[in-house]
């Protein structure tokens, strides 16, 4: 199969036991995620989950005044729409496509079944959800306390480990969008990494040349989540 008909391609889905997978599969559509799509507002119902193969999720804390600061993303290695399963509901973060690509998606009932009546799901689901939270808590440190050029590294390693290439598609507006930072602090951050060799940045393009390079000049932020997203999500399933 290709990516864009292999669910499994998406790392939780992968990790489902035999029994599960079976009953999941005709419940999962194919879909096209453009970049700039919103999947689920803030403060609405989602209507689906999603299962991202090729595609980058974030999602955005949005204020009152309509700033935003990311404070996850998600790709091949999860799920959009935690909220659905853990009996929340609505939530006040946007999600909306960083990296445009593929993916898959749910009816939101049909997850909040599958969860209620498979105790391997619920396993699988919470420890991907304790991943997250820790995902969102380090980012929530991360910039308060380091400096832009290590928030555009962590966010640059975490963005990679969600792709299959070294290649980023992504204006300066949207990275500072993200990260809650002015365009021309990420600009100065951009610059110094390409100066140093670890990125090559043209046209909204960014390409990582030595992400070992990045790897050295991140925070520990980065470290801690990838430790827990590999501690906490199961290894596939056979």
């Amino acid at each position: 199969m290709d990516v864009a008909s292999d669910p499994r391609k998406n790392r939780l889905l992968a990790a489902l036991p035999a029994a599960d997978w079976q009953r999941w599969l005709p419940q999962l559509q194919a879909v096209e995620m453009p970049l700039g799509h919103v999947l689920c507002e803030s403060g609405r119902l989602p209507t689906h989950v999603y299962f991202p193969t090729t595609a980058i999720v974030s999602l955005l804390y949005v204020m009152e005044n309509g700033a935003s600061a990311e404070i996850a993303v998600v790709g091949n290695e999860g799920i959009v729409g935690v909220s659905l399963f853990m009996g929340g509901g609505s939530t006040p973060s946007r999600a909306v496509v960083q990296s445009a690509g593929l993916g898959f998606r749910m009816n939101g009932q049909a997850i909040k079944t599958e969860f209620n009546q498979s105790p391997a799901v619920v396993h699988l689901l919470l420890r991907y959800t304790q991943a997250m939270i820790t995902q969102m808590a380090q980012t929530a440190a991360c910039n308060r306390h380091h400096s832009v050029d290590k928030q555009l590294c962590r966010w640059l390693l975490l963005s990679l480990d969600r792709l299959p290439g070294n290649e980023i598609i992504m204006t300066q507006e949207l990275i500072a969008n993200m990260l809650g930072v002015r365009r021309e602090g990420v600009t100065e951050a951009a610059l110094k990494l390409q100066e140093a060799g670890l990125i090559r940045y043209v046209r909204g393009h960014i390409t990582v040349l030595d992400r070992k390079g990045l790897e050295k000049r991140t925070c520990e932020c980065y470290a801690t989540v990838k430790k827990e997203y590999d501690r906490l999500l199961l290894p596939v399933a056979k």
